[in-house]
């Protein structure tokens, strides 16, 4: 089964891990997707990075996608009143801030209002750097219900989350296992580490995708399981997500 590799967070906060990440890619044959976030953690504004633009560009010029990956990656920005509007309230949000993220699973903390909103300036951000949007990855994976169809009505052909790959569009998903690390704490990050190695053959039925994310550069343990799991992966690799969809 076909193995996508994407690399989440690129921000010029992570410019240099970005890069590392890339060249690990490269060197396995792999063309990883990029999920761009237009402001991380509202203090990095994209647009006011025109060296890192340029680099986005021509990396798209080169094949790589490039997703809309949230806005800030952040909760508690702009938020509505808990349970407002679509907001999840009570053990859903604390689930999604506590759990499945370190306070990074932006669109759980937002009503649907708001979620336009970064929605739109996203767009407007990713389209004024000079590029075309093939995509969108909420933070964390973290959809509510109503973001699937809100992609749907926006025109957006792939979106994903923990268990299945989206055409958001045309109506259509599949099932595909996602290997990722998490380094919050040395517990996790081990984690992580077993749960990836245990996941691989699932590739065997199943379409996989392999998320790096910045922050497993700065751990010599993650770097060597990214290039490992890159190298075990190396011939099956799509440039697309969308071709998991096909697959």
């Amino acid at each position: 089964m076909p193995v996508h590799v994407s690399i989440h967070d690129v921000s010029p906060a992570w410019s240099r891990e970005v890069e590392l990440a890339l060249s690990y890619c490269h060197d396995a044959g792999a063309k990883p997707s990029l999920l761009v976030v237009p402001d991380f953690h509202a203090g990095w504004p994209l647009l006011e990075h025109p060296t890192f633009c340029a680099r986005l560009r021509e990396l798209q010029a080169r094949g790589h996608e490039i997703y809309l990956h949230g806005y800030f990656h952040k909760a508690g920005l702009g938020e509505a009143t808990p349970g407002e509007d679509g907001k999840p309230a009570g053990w859903r949000r604390a689930y999604a801030q506590k759990i499945v993220s370190g306070g990074e699973a932006e669109m759980s903390d937002v009503s649907r209002a708001e979620a336009e909103k970064r929605l739109d300036d996203g767009e407007n951000v990713l389209r004024e750097a000079g590029l075309t949007i093939d995509g969108y990855v909420a933070p964390a994976w973290s959809m509510p219900p109503w973001l699937l169809p809100m992609l749907a009505s926006r025109g957006y052909a792939f979106t994903e989350d923990h268990m299945f790959v989206y055409d958001p569009a045309g109506k259509r998903r599949r099932a595909s296992v996602v290997l990722n690390y998490a380094s919050r704490t040395p517990l996790r990050l081990t984690q992580s580490v077993v749960f990836c190695r245990l996941g691989r053959p699932l590739r065997r039925v199943v379409p996989t995708r392999f998320a790096i994310h910045p922050a497993d550069m700065t751990k010599a343990v993650l770097r060597h399981e990214v290039r490992s799991t890159l190298r075990w992966a190396r011939g099956d690799f799509v440039p697309k997500g969308a071709d998991l969809l096909r697959a």
